[in-house]
């Protein structure tokens, strides 16, 4: 079994395993799987807000205890974003293609950026309130993957399934934590100040996160590049792979 003191690291770095699969398998996603990683990766310097409040685990060189911040959290954070960007067009092959210009004069797109960076928002205003961080994380989500649905009709499908999708791989990762370190969520999730719901060993905290992480990211990037998806090119439409 892995000691508490390097769980964390090789947690988050677990998660640059099908990173780095993805990256390798397909160049034509690659772009978004980058730009997507290197917007998430600065997150993960939020960790203060979450340590000890929502969690409080061991970290390289005591990082997280002696300062709230550690290395730990960029890796996590940049293995996700680039994963949850492109996992819904990997799995349907699809590739993002730019929106006709026509389609970008539609009135909902004038409140485009609004909609894009809404969780950033909505997270501020919602910070303050006397309640643990994740819950502003999550809602903040959420309201974001809702807004995008509104704004882009055409990215429900890519929302609803980032959104159930990116739980179940998630939900693999946290298996993972259990089997090679048990307890490990018992001992290091700040378990009486959350909502004392739990799917097995999960805090539903944890499922909601996944929930709301994969249904607003599944669509950031064809969302903020004013891209579309559309299925991949074939030999048999008169087109090169």
């Amino acid at each position: 079994m892995i000691p508490d003191s390097y769980v964390w690291l090789v947690w988050s770095s677990a998660f640059l395993v099908p990173w780095l699969g993805l990256y390798a398998a397909f160049p034509q996603h690659r772009r978004a799987m980058l730009l997507a990683s290197l917007f998430t990766m600065p997150f993960g310097l939020t960790e203060p807000l979450f340590v000890p409040e929502y969690w409080n685990p061991p970290s390289l060189f005591g990082l997280a205890q002696r300062t709230g911040f550690d290395i730990e959290s960029l890796i996590f954070c940049f293995g996700i974003g680039g994963v949850g960007a492109v996992l819904v067009n990997v799995l349907t092959g699809r590739v993002v293609e730019p929106l006709p210009e026509e389609d970008r004069h539609h009135h909902r797109h004038r409140f485009h950026r609004w909609v894009v960076f809404s969780p950033f928002v909505v997270f501020l205003v919602l910070l303050p309130l006397p309640w643990n961080a994740i819950y502003p994380g999550i809602a903040a989500m959420l309201v974001g993957a809702a807004l995008t649905v509104w704004c882009r009709p055409d990215l429900t499908r890519a929302v609803l399934m980032g959104s159930a999708v990116f739980v179940a791989y998630y939900a693999v990762f946290l298996v993972g934590l259990e089997v090679t370190a048990p307890g490990y969520v018992e001992r290091v999730w700040n378990l009486d100040d959350l909502s004392g719901i739990q799917l097995g060993f999960m805090p539903l905290e944890e499922l909601l996160f996944a929930l709301g992480f994969g249904g607003y990211w599944a669509g950031v990037y064809e969302h903020l590049s004013w891209g579309r998806a559309t299925p991949a090119p074939t030999a048999e439409s008169g087109h090169i792979h």
